[in-house]
């Protein structure tokens, strides 16, 4: 399939070791957001492709032969698999930016992830993830082992969808699980791409073709493998309606279960804070990945007093914004990843401004077709009308006269994702910081790199359930064993 901009790949599904067109199609045409056009009809695999995928991740965890390669072998295979995507990034992140809008500036910093997802997981299975040894004070031994719970489900919405299946992935097959992924409809092509080189360098080690598969859909083919008693594991980023419904079906077999279903999230800004940091701060996360982003700026919270000067400093840096073509290395922001989602962003503009709200935008946008949206900031809206979240670039902003009013809009939502906190006194900002009721807050911090490398990732509230990150990740897939020596008892999970 070819566009005039660039080469997609045909999406396709990955089934017991064989690479097949999906014969079942969605009512949903894929679209270049850029310039408007329709590039084809999102692809949904067959009842029988997904029942025998689930069949061959079962068989293979049924066999062993992946757990059996222990922590050094599949660390081996890990690093294979890194070192074959690398010369593959450059490609990726293009797809990545055509399917999601997003800027290719901004999908090839976030690509880094892809190889890096398997190298770290690799490098966690050597440092023995998996494993540990205790001692009573008696002198009785315990080794505790996490081993794999059975076949795991991987979900990845379309927002950065080759990254995200990368971690989900890279952490599942380090714990020894076989995997099922599915990509949103909405943006198949990196992910499909990706699952071409993870299956060619798994199939060149002779590994079970069971061990990692793809398949393709809606909600449908994903609600079907969540309820599917041989899946043990599900790995969910999405929205919170999907996540309630996978939450469900998950707790009818006591399916293990990991969600991130995105967030609402606050910038609070000190009363002290430089206007212009605080400026760049709400600017930055309005924009990283056009604010289609489950981590952006959904709520401004500025001290009174100085909150129409950062409203206008905002948006002057967002009239500065280059607005364009998402493969354009000079392009700053890309279109919204769909019409359709673009339809709902302005409906919730509007709900907002219903709500008393009054839309400020400063940015130029292109003509022509394409699913542009200019950053927009929201005043006046009532902070119990602006509970939900919206993702786009779209925040509304709310003023303080007190530190304990700002954390009570700060915490205004049943959203506890992400919060940010800018102040010129640290310690200050630190002690309001850890008051945000959000599984991450970050002070003086605003990009995705900003906390350490190895921290966990919390989700709070309507956010999502349980930790991700590269340890609690490889960890969702597993059940403990513990086997106690000398007179202790040994108690083994599944």
């Amino acid at each position: 399939m070819s566009t005039n901009r660039l080469e997609l790949p045909e999406p396709g599904q990955l089934v017991a070791g064989t690479w097949s067109v999906p014969t079942g199609a969605l009512d949903l045409k894929l679209e270049d957001s850029f310039t408007g056009t329709t590039v084809g009809v999102a692809a949904e695999s067959d009842a029988d492709s997904v029942e025998r995928a689930a069949a061959a991740a079962w068989a293979a965890y049924e066999n062993g032969s992946w757990l059996e390669l222990g922590p050094e072998g599949r660390a081996t295979i890990l690093e294979a698999v890194a070192d074959a995507l690398e010369p593959e990034l450059e490609r990726l992140c293009a797809l990545e930016s055509f399917a999601t809008g997003v800027p290719v500036r901004q999908t090839s910093i976030v690509g880094i992830i892809v190889p890096g997802a398997f190298r770290l997981a690799a490098g966690m299975l050597r440092a023995g993830v998996l494993s540990d040894q205790l001692t009573s004070d008696a002198g009785y031994t315990v080794e505790v082992h996490r081993l794999p719970l059975g076949p795991a489900l991987c979900l990845v919405p379309w927002n950065a969808p080759a990254p995200m299946a990368a971690h989900k992935v890279a952490s599942a097959l380090a714990a020894g699980a076989p995997v099922i992924l599915k990509p949103s409809e909405y943006a198949p092509y990196g992910t499909s791409e990706l699952a071409r080189v993870i299956g060619r360098v798994l199939a060149e080690h002779d590994v079970d073709p069971g061990v990692f598969q793809l398949v393709q859909g809606g909600s449908s083919v994903g609600g079907r493998l969540v309820r599917d008693a041989r899946i043990r594991a599900v790995s969910f980023t999405g929205g919170a309606m999907g996540g309630k419904a996978v939450a469900a079906a998950c707790a009818e077999d006591f399916t293990a279960l990991q969600l991130e279903l995105g967030g609402n999230n606050p910038l609070v800004i000190m009363p002290d804070a430089d206007p212009a940091a605080a400026a760049r701060a709400a600017a930055d996360l309005l924009t990283t990945l056009n604010g289609q982003w489950c981590r952006a700026l959904g709520r401004l919270v500025l001290p009174a007093a100085i909150a129409d000067e950062v409203v206008e400093l905002t948006l002057e840096r967002l009239a500065a914004l280059n607005v364009g073509d998402p493969l354009d290395p000079e392009t700053d922001l890309g279109p919204i990843v769909h019409s359709g989602h673009l339809a709902r962003l302005r409906e919730e503009i509007g709900t907002r401004e219903g709500a008393g709200g009054v839309a400020h935008s400063s940015t130029v946008l292109p003509d022509g077709p394409g699913a542009f949206l200019a950053p927009t900031l929201l005043t006046g809206v009532p902070s119990d009308a602006a509970t939900e979240e919206m993702f786009g670039p779209v925040a509304t902003v709310h003023t303080y006269e007190t530190e304990d009013e700002a954390l009570a809009l700060a915490n205004g939502t049943p959203f506890g994702l992400e919060g940010y906190v800018v102040g010129a006194d640290t310690d200050r900002a630190l002690a309001l910081a850890r008051k945000v009721r959000a599984g991450e807050v970050k002070v003086n911090g605003s990009t995705i790199m900003s906390l350490h490398l190895m921290s966990p990732r919390p989700a709070w509230g309507f956010s999502g359930l349980g930790e991700e990150g590269t340890v609690e990740t490889i960890r969702i897939f597993t059940g403990a064993r513990v086997v106690g020596v000398e007179g202790m008892t040994a108690l083994h999970g599944r």
